[in-house]
């Protein structure tokens, strides 16, 4: 299996389970050595494709990390991946930037939220299972380059 059906489905089981309330997650949070952040400013070229970028830090890993994006502007409720790339766990900050091109036409300049998330595929048994190292909403502006 490729790299970026891999990081697809994971990135999407991910989010299926950030949907889901956990009674441990409140008790829980992330270590404040783990962290994700999202620059104010995103771009968008003319032919649709974003950019999205931040920073990291993350410890301790066992299995591929990456750090994974998506976008989304109001009124729609539509969620785009924009990319995902690999990330190192060694307690540095470190920069990410994350490229993708939605569905023609789905985002412009303006406000948009993002989401950010360090993702790690953990092994688990034959299985590589998702846990989450820091993960952020925020609202960015769109800049067209």
């Amino acid at each position: 299996m490729s790299l970026r059906p891999a990081l697809t489905a994971a990135v999407g089981a991910a989010l299926l389970l950030l949907a889901v309330p956990s009674a441990s997650a409140a008790a829980d949070p992330a270590p404040a050595a783990e962290a994700v952040t999202v620059d104010p400013a995103g771009s968008i070229a003319a032919d649709g494709t974003v950019t999205l970028s931040g920073t990291y830090r993350c410890v301790d890993s066992t299995g591929p990390v990456f750090v994974a994006s998506s976008i989304g502007q109001d009124p729609s409720t539509v969620r785009y991946g924009i990319g995902g790339s690999r990330a190192v766990c060694d307690g540095v900050e470190h920069r990410w930037v994350n490229t993708g091109k939605p569905m023609p036409g789905s985002l412009k300049a303006g406000t948009a939220r993002v989401e950010a998330t360090v993702l790690e595929l953990r092994p688990q048994g034959l299985l590589l299972l998702p846990g989450f190292h820091a993960t952020l909403q925020q609202d960015v502006t769109l800049v067209q380059r």
